[in-house]
């Protein structure tokens, strides 16, 4: 078995299937230790002991089904939001001089040496009312009271948007920082102005970093929990919050792996069939 099966197989496969037994156990036998889902019994027949009452509960129940379109809404405006701000932080990252792009880079990095918790919450003393934000605003004239940001999906936008913003920039100026500019000058000789050769050239062949970007921001957004609990208010309604609920709070460990295992497939399935669509369209390429 080469290396990259084998990391699937003990990395995601392994707690895959774990998570899914936990899922179509009943309620009642939910606490560890779990009854088993397959027994063998008499004259080498098996008997399955699980069901989908779990699933089946999470389709009726509004509250699952809101939360999952929920946080598909915020994960991919947030992850539009992010390309926009990202894109041109990465592209002036690329045509900096070379001697600059190094430091240039470690402005983008250097969040990363901070707690993701701790920069979550110093957006708390920012969105408050009467934090720094509304401070400055305040000051130079802009509004005459003070904003209410905190406990909004402004605040969450916000702060998937500060968050995640490496997430797209650093694959971004990958790709860009590669592009021949030769191709520009061509574009240039053949009478093309700067922002229509940035539309036909420049955006066609960062499309790769875009698409990268845009996967490694949009899929941990699905399942956050830390960015909407603290700076969403209580009608911020996303599954990952929804999920530690049932986990943490509720106890009860087979719906909160159903909603897992439906979340997973969610993220997967489009990645998967996205994946087959770029193979298919270098087939066609070769």
């Amino acid at each position: 078995m080469s290396v990259p099966y084998l990391w699937l197989l003990v990395f995601f496969l392994t707690p895959f299937l774990i998570v899914l037994k936990i899922s179509l156990v009943e309620v009642r036998v939910a606490i560890p230790p779990y009854s088993e889902l397959i027994t063998f019994v008499e004259d080498g027949w098996i008997a399955f002991h699980g069901s989908l009452e779990n699933y089946l509960w999470l389709w009726d129940d509004p509250l699952y089904i809101n939360s999952y379109l929920s946080s598909l809404k915020i994960a991919a405006t947030s992850t539009v939001m992010t390309l926009l701000v990202g894109y041109p932080i990465a592209y002036a990252m690329a045509r900096a001089p070379r001697r600059w792009r190094f430091a240039l880079l470690m402005l983008v990095i250097l969040p990363f040496w901070t707690s993701f918790l701790i920069r979550v919450y110093a957006w708390i003393g920012i969105l408050k009312k009467e934090g720094l934000l509304n401070l400055a605003l305040t000051s130079l004239g802009l509004i005459d009271e003070p904003l209410t940001i905190l406990n909004t999906d402004t605040a969450v936008y916000i702060g998937i948007v500060y968050s995640y913003l490496p997430f797209m920039v650093l694959p971004l100026y990958a790709n860009l920082e590669k592009m021949d500019l030769s191709l520009l000058e061509a574009a240039a000789d053949l009478g093309c102005r700067p922002i229509k050769a940035f539309w036909v050239v420049t955006m066609p062949l960062s499309m790769t970093g875009i698409v990268a970007g845009c996967f490694l921001v949009f899929i941990p957004a699905v399942g956050e929990f830390v960015i909407p609990d603290l700076l969403g208010g209580s009608e911020t309604l996303m599954i990952g919050k929804t999920l530690w609920t049932e986990f943490f709070k509720n106890r009860d460990w087979p719906v909160s792996s159903a909603v897992a295992v439906i979340l997973l497939l969610v993220l997967i399935i489009p990645i998967v069939l996205f994946q087959r669509q770029q193979e298919r369209n270098a087939r066609a390429r070769a």
